[in-house]
């Protein structure tokens, strides 16, 4: 296999992995009826004016399954912490004590679980189309390589391993998608 092929079958390997990164990270947001410090990731509070992540104003901990704890490293960010969790919309209640932010996670119905099982999937085949499309992008410039001398039979040899390279990541999110829906309907 000539470089140039080499040089986009490993593109395409590195492109994919990163679509496998951010399929893990969407299914890592979905909750699945356990406290999860990750469920307040995409939180972002007002500090002093500029919108900043949750876990650079304070520490977030989940001290059992059902409980996760915000605890502020300036006690002036108690309100705004807590209106930024009303307003990401998690279908949870923050508790103000004074001293740390409070939120019970409750037991997941099971059309809510049904309904976080479809989520997962939409997940997952977003992760799948993004892998497909990389495929399509790797193929369209190794069938471009032709004009700089790259023969036929190593074009089609190229388009083969990022086949073979689709599919192993195709495997892997259904992978990441089956563990997740294992995870949301067990109670």
């Amino acid at each position: 296999m000539s470089e140039l092929i080499k040089k986009q079958v490993s593109d395409a390997k590195g492109l994919m992995e990163k679509a496998i990164d951010h399929a893990d990270n969407e299914l890592n947001k979905i909750r699945a009826g356990k406290a999860s410090p990750s469920m307040l990731d995409d939180i972002v509070v007002d500090y002093y004016g500029s919108p900043t992540p949750l876990s650079q104003v304070g520490s977030v901990n989940t001290p059992d399954a059902r409980t996760i704890v915000v605890q502020p490293w300036e006690k002036s960010l108690l309100g705004p912490i807590e209106k930024a969790i009303m307003e990401a919309n998690l279908g949870v209640n923050p508790q103000n004590d004074g001293v740390i932010i409070r939120i019970n996670v409750p037991p997941l119905t099971e059309e809510r679980r049904r309904d976080l099982v479809k989520k997962a999937k939409a997940e997952a085949e977003n992760g799948k189309i993004a892998i497909r499309n990389i495929r399509k992008d790797a193929n369209e410039k190794i069938k471009k390589l032709k004009g700089e001398g790259v023969s036929e039979d190593e074009i089609k040899v190229g388009e083969a391993e990022v086949q073979k390279l689709t599919d192993s990541y195709i495997v892997k999110v259904d992978q990441l998608s089956e563990a997740k829906e294992k995870d949301i309907m067990t109670v």
